[in-house]
């Protein structure tokens, strides 16, 4: 496994076969990695989290992946380390918001939810193709959340216009939406960059992104993008999905080229 994913050194964007979003694809094509559902919204997929069943410690044991992003050679977003033990309830997180704040929400198999804490327990955020204006117990629906201002290292706006751009788009919806997802959507409100929006860079020429994925101590994974969207819709599946299944994909990937080039290769 180890010499298997040292392998996957450094792949273009492009380089990376995905899946077909209509659900066509051919079985026979062998295992796929990379954004299966580019053309969808991702806070619409899945179902709700309940408690009852036990989302905290399911999600304990799903290890996010560290992950280092790169715009040219300046570093733009980093997760350093797994980091369950700052996930807190709603109620405690309640009294620690300050308008402005971006909070994740987090569950086992889901994408993170991104909301914008505007004061008096309230949050903007966009889901199921409209930005909503909702109690945070309600955002939340039972997941842990944590507060991830830092996450992006662009320099934040005043937070009076963090929550004034958020309240603005309150009742968006559909085609009118201008953020693939939620994440999107609350990073714009705080940093105002016209990257985080559907279509707010050319896909063309070099590809300036790169996300550098720390598999271990010693061992990484580049991945290369050609706009900030393409990179966080491909950031949230990593998170959906854990740490162990993006090793995992990478290394049945790694397998089937070796058996196509295998079978292409002349005697």
């Amino acid at each position: 496994m180890g010499n298997q994913v040292e392998k996957l050194t450094h792949l273009s964007y492009g380089e990376v076969p995905t899946v077909d979003p209509n659900g066509y694809d051919d079985d026979d094509d062998g295992p796929r990695i990379g954004v299966s559902y580019i053309f969808s919204n991702d806070d619409d997929e899945g179902e709700e989290p309940n408690a009852e069943r036990g989302d905290e410690e399911e999600y304990e044991r799903l290890r996010e992946i560290e992950c280092v992003v790169y715009y040219r050679d300046e570093c733009v977003y980093e997760r350093k380390h797994t980091d369950v033990d700052s996930l807190q309830s709603y109620d405690n997180l309640l009294n620690r918001c300050k308008p402005g704040d971006l909070v994740e929400l987090v569950s086992a198999g889901q994408y993170p939810h991104w909301v914008v804490y505007t004061g008096d327990f309230q949050v903007v955020h966009l889901h199921r193709s409209e930005i909503k204006l909702e109690h945070l117990s309600d955002a939340a629906q039972g997941k842990r959340g944590r507060i991830v201002n830092d996450l992006y290292k662009f320099r934040p706006l005043n937070p009076d216009v963090v929550v004034k751009n958020a309240l603005d788009h309150i009742g968006v919806k559909d085609s009118s939406v201008c953020w693939r997802n939620s994440e999107c959507f609350a990073a714009w409100c705080r940093f105002g960059k016209r990257e985080f929006k559907t279509g707010g860079e050319l896909r063309i020429g070099k590809q300036p992104y790169r996300m550098k994925l720390q598999l271990s101590e010693k061992r990484s994974h580049d991945l290369e993008f050609q706009s900030l969207e393409d990179l966080i819709i491909e950031k949230r599946r990593n998170d959906q999905i854990g740490r162990d299944a993006v090793i995992q994909e990478m290394a049945n990937h790694l397998n089937s080229s070796e058996e196509i080039n295998s079978d292409c290769s002349c005697d």
